[in-house]
């Protein structure tokens, strides 16, 4: 059993295919959010305490740090998010950006072991990025698509993640622990087979080769009607493949509630004590 150590200044989050599904909470992120990335220009970082608070409350184990603003310094603008959120509470940290730079200003200012996001199986990719994992001992996830394409068959997702685990740990020192996998949840609304796939390379990842794996989760259900109640199907449906933590909302108690539920049926609630008390906190609350 391989797991992903992940900590604050306080507080430690473990990843594991024998602990709790681990929700990443994804609402920190100004893409397709135009408001939020106007306050982010004019240096207005006010609505992440929100953001913050509300992705706390709804549940969430570690915090997903985005700050990706067309027209802003992004290593800047991400170094003070990351040390805002710090202030606000004690959950580790998942630093996500593509600007190589700015994984390095959030790194750099981030207190604990922080979850960066991503590389992907591209050689120059990896020669960039997990150097700098290494260095601020950091959890890494990768996805398995190269400069060709995202692949859509299991076998290359699972070569390619194979390729992954054997350059971080051999050329870069790297634990194998420290890795963890996205096998690429698709969309389904022009595919609905897309997910059987991607179940077929979780079972694998999880019996093979044994990293941890985490996917946007929200991602399954682009493009359809309802989609929190497929959400809340779909990531159950995960677990029971190997799948150990989700990027994803977690102001949805319907998909929240699922994947507690999964977890008291997987064994990874002993005695069902965090289910029990979760409901008796909402009877109080409640007055019922």
């Amino acid at each position: 059993m391989l797991h992903t150590v992940l900590r604050s200044a306080t507080k430690e989050v473990v990843l594991g295919h024998d602990r709790p599904f681990c929700l990443i909470g994804e609402r920190i992120n100004p893409t397709g959010r135009r408001i939020f990335q106007e306050q982010l220009r004019e240096g207005d970082l006010s609505a992440i305490e929100r953001d913050v608070r509300a992705q706390v409350e709804g549940g969430a184990d570690v915090l997903d740090v985005n700050m990706g603003v067309p027209l802003t310094d992004e290593p800047e603008l991400l170094a003070k998010a990351i040390q805002m959120v710090q202030g606000l509470t004690d959950l580790p940290i998942c630093i996500d950006s593509s600007v190589v730079e700015a994984l390095e200003a959030g790194l750099s200012v981030y207190q604990g072991r922080a979850l960066v996001n991503s590389v992907t199986a591209e050689d120059e990719r990896l020669e960039l990025i997990l150097p700098l994992v290494k260095k601020h001992d950091a959890a890494i996830i990768a996805l398995p698509n190269d400069h060709d394409e995202i692949p859509m068959e299991a076998d290359k997702r699972v070569e390619l993640t194979r390729k992954i685990v054997r350059v971080a740990t051999e050329e870069y020192g790297i634990d194998a622990g420290d890795i963890v996998i996205d096998p690429l949840a698709m969309p389904i609304g022009a595919d609905t087979t897309t997910s059987l796939v991607t179940f077929e390379v979780m079972r694998r990842i999880r019996d093979e080769i044994g990293v941890n794996m985490t996917c946007g989760a929200s991602n399954v259900s682009f493009g359809m009607p309802d989609r929190h109640t497929l959400n809340a199907a779909w990531l159950p449906m995960a677990m029971t493949s190997g799948l150990t933590s989700a990027i994803m909302d977690t102001r949805t108690p319907k998909v929240v509630e699922a994947v507690k539920a999964a977890d008291v049926f997987l064994g990874h609630d002993d005695w069902g004590m965090a289910w029990i008390s979760a409901h008796r906190a909402k009877q109080a609350a409640s007055g019922t």
